[in-house]
């Protein structure tokens, strides 16, 4: 009974603030769906559903505890049948093997990959004796090797002779899932081609937004100076693919990638922008502002102006988001109600998971959530206790100054995490370079957007122009700095749940309860310091073997998955490149790349068939890798294409009585994402 009282008694502290909750409790719902080794099948979640309703209705009548409790049960149990009804509903099917031949299909995206080849989208996609039901409703090429001339446009229908293979799955362990993000993108097969690439239809009338975002992409670059064109073109329509790779690591190092995307800060900037010049130009004619709202008529062009950016921008998951946000702050002035506070900060996340649950995964919800309830707590904590920034011409500096702070210190963990990075000069360059979009480059933008229809928008475009060439000065000379990119070993999946959940109490709850937060953060710190890199990484299918040295990550080729390799060494906090990490392994046989795991055995990477004739065999202890199929019995544990095809990446630590070896698909399970050669929806 003392526990329960003590319940009652912290539950009633928070009478006013449990709304704030909301969102997280959904959110662990669908975390826990995403952690199932095992797909639940439709009618479970069905279930699942029908109880979280019948606990929300009693929760009505719980009274103070027991209300609460049921509340926050039924949204953790609908977060969880949410998701596995978006899994359910993106479904589609998922190509199970190598293909390599005509590939047909209409472009619904343009980007760049991570090679800086120009990439395509197709949807409709037709593939040489691969029936309709069997074939991928969306696949991804990149381009390699193309003449310039050879431009897609949105809708255009392509034919092109390339390779495609289902998408992969995390590179070791642990790791991001590929297949899982490709599959809430509905692709279904990945790949590339270096053959010549040919019109087989103009475009047509479906995707009219996305063709009219290509042509103001393409007219925005070519009215703007070379070096800022793409980086014009990215901030106001969002199409990234004219932005040169160099430029894009710089901002990266920097930390003034966030910039690129069209997310809360640009969607926030312009509405602001918006809102103050509609309601200080109807506050210019008296004869208007005296009969109309003024504050209210703002919010609602704001509101229309930022619904016209997000159809621009292509409605990415990120601006969606970010639409979400403004939106909810802007109707919040329209009923009366503070625009920035967390209970609108909680209606935002709420409407973002129950759209997309996926999106909770993902670097971009969790670093602007975790920006936008860091700002809003540390800024209503200054002005409860009436704490100002000093004389009116330093007030912007200053709130400046602490936005930065805030923001970076809330998004470091989860950068650290996702990518493996941090920027030591962050703050300083984001105080240099955030002004600057907020004052000139979003105001200039839409100045332009209002001339253009007149042919002056030059007049807009000419400041637009040398407010992202000083960004990207303060990119260019921030990067170059000695130390600007801090590296830091990957964690165990329990530490950003931890830390995460840690802030959320912090900023979330009242009372002297809030210290518990900070010690729960603390405790993700110390696993994070502790957690071990895997002695020894195999790529799934074998192209690549990795061991931990006293000097690094010693790599097996010089070149060649070089995807996997870069994660790999990223996730090991190293700063060399595959060719250096190559040269830690040493020479070697052709095709025979042999190293000691200073345990007395011997990890032997046999490649290609050259490799197989230089094999000598191995002895008990020894791992062995081979890129080609070997079927003779052998004394030590081997690994093949084929083995590895069930296994997925597989990691191995060293040094105890029995090797602990880990897969990825144990780490996965099955899950409707991996579950290859299965029929989908159409």
């Amino acid at each position: 009974m003392r526990v329960l009282n003590m319940i009652r008694l912290a539950l009633l502290g928070q009478r006013g603030h449990l709304f704030a909750w909301a969102p997280v409790c959904l959110a662990a719902g669908i975390g826990i769906y995403f952690t199932l080794k095992i797909e639940p099948p439709p009618w479970g979640l069905g279930v699942v559903a029908l109880c979280a309703v019948a606990l929300g209705l009693q929760g009505r009548r719980g009274g103070a505890v027991g209300g609460p409790v049921m509340w926050a049960s039924a949204l953790v149990m609908l977060g969880f049948a949410l998701a596995g009804m978006r899994a359910h509903q993106v479904s589609g099917p998922v190509l199970s093997w190598r293909y390599y031949g005509p590939i047909e299909g209409t472009v619904v995206g343009i980007d760049r990959s991570a090679s800086d080849a120009l990439r395509v989208t197709l949807a409709d996609v037709v593939l040489e004796r691969v029936p309709p039901e069997r074939t991928p409703r969306r696949v991804r090429v990149a381009m390699h090797g193309q003449d310039a001339a050879m431009r897609p446009a949105p809708g255009m229908r392509l034919g092109l002779t390339g390779h495609l293979a289902p998408p992969s799955g995390p590179v070791e362990p642990g790791g991001f899932d590929f297949q899982r993000h490709a599959w809430f993108q509905r692709l279904g097969a990945v790949g590339y081609t270096r053959a010549p690439v040919v019109e087989l239809g103009p475009p047509g009338s479906g995707g009219a937004v996305f063709a009219f975002r290509r042509w103001l992409s393409e007219a925005i670059q070519a009215r703007m100076p070379d070096d800022v064109a793409g980086f014009a073109a990215a901030v106001t329509t969002g199409d990234r693919s004219g932005i040169p790779k160099e430029t894009v690591e710089a901002l990266r190092i920097s930390n003034l990638a966030h910039l690129l995307a069209i997310s809360g800060l640009h969607m926030g900037l312009l509405a602001g922008f918006v809102f103050a010049a509609v309601r200080m130009g109807l506050a210019l004619v008296p004869v208007v502002s005296l009969r109309i709202n003024t504050k209210k008529t703002a919010a609602v062009v704001a509101l229309l102006a930022s619904a016209g950016y997000l159809a621009l921008s292509g409605g990415s998951v990120s601006t969606e988001r970010a639409f979400v946000m403004t939106a909810v702050m802007l109707t919040a002035v329209l009923v009366d109600r503070r625009a920035l506070s967390l209970r609108a900060v909680a209606v935002a996340a709420l409407v973002v998971l129950v759209l997309r649950p996926e999106a909770l995964l993902g670097p971009g919800f969790q670093m602007s959530f975790a920006a936008t309830t860091a700002l809003v707590v540390a800024f209503g904590w200054l002005r409860e206790r009436e704490i100002g920034f000093g004389p009116k011409w330093l007030r912007a500096v200053g709130a400046v100054f602490v936005s930065s702070l805030v923001a970076g210190l809330a998004t470091a963990p989860f950068a650290a995490f996702h990518f493996n990075q941090v920027a030591h000069y962050g703050l300083p360059a984001n105080l240099l370079s955030v002004p600057v979009m907020g004052m000139v480059v979003v105001p200039s933008a839409v100045v332009a957007a209002l001339l253009a229809p007149l042919g002056l928008e030059q007049l807009g475009l000419w400041p637009m122009a040398l407010g992202l060439s000083w960004i990207l000065e303060v990119a260019a000379f921030t990067s170059g700095l000695e130390g600007a990119r801090g590296v830091i070993p990957g964690a165990g999946r329990a530490v950003l749940p931890m830390l995460a959940m840690g802030g959320l109490i912090v900023a979330l709850w009242q009372g002297r309860g809030r210290w518990a937060g900070v010690a729960l953060a603390g405790m993700a710190l110390v696993l994070w310091a502790k957690s071990e890199r895997p002695d020894v990484l195999i790529a799934d299918g074998g192209g690549l073997v990795g061991v931990m040295t006293d000097r690094g990550r010693a790599l097996s080729k010089a070149r060649g998955q070089g995807f996997v390799a870069r994660n790999w060494l990223e996730n090991d906090g190293a700063t060399m490149d595959q060719v250096a990490a190559s040269q830690l392994w040493g020479e070697g046989t052709p095709g025979l790349k042999i190293m000691d795991m200073g345990t007395g055995a011997r990890l032997i990477h046999v490649q290609g068939k050259r490799g197989l004739v230089a094999f000598g065999g191995c002895t008990h202890g020894d791992v062995v890798v081979f890129t080609h199929a070997y079927d003779s019995p052998l004394p030590c544990e081997s690994y093949d294409p084929g083995r590895l095809a069930s296994l997925g990446a597989v990691a191995i630590r060293l040094g105890g009585a029995q090797t602990p070896v880990i897969s990825a698909r144990e780490m996965t399970g099955r899950r409707l994402w991996n579950m290859q050669g299965r029929r989908g929806r159409q």
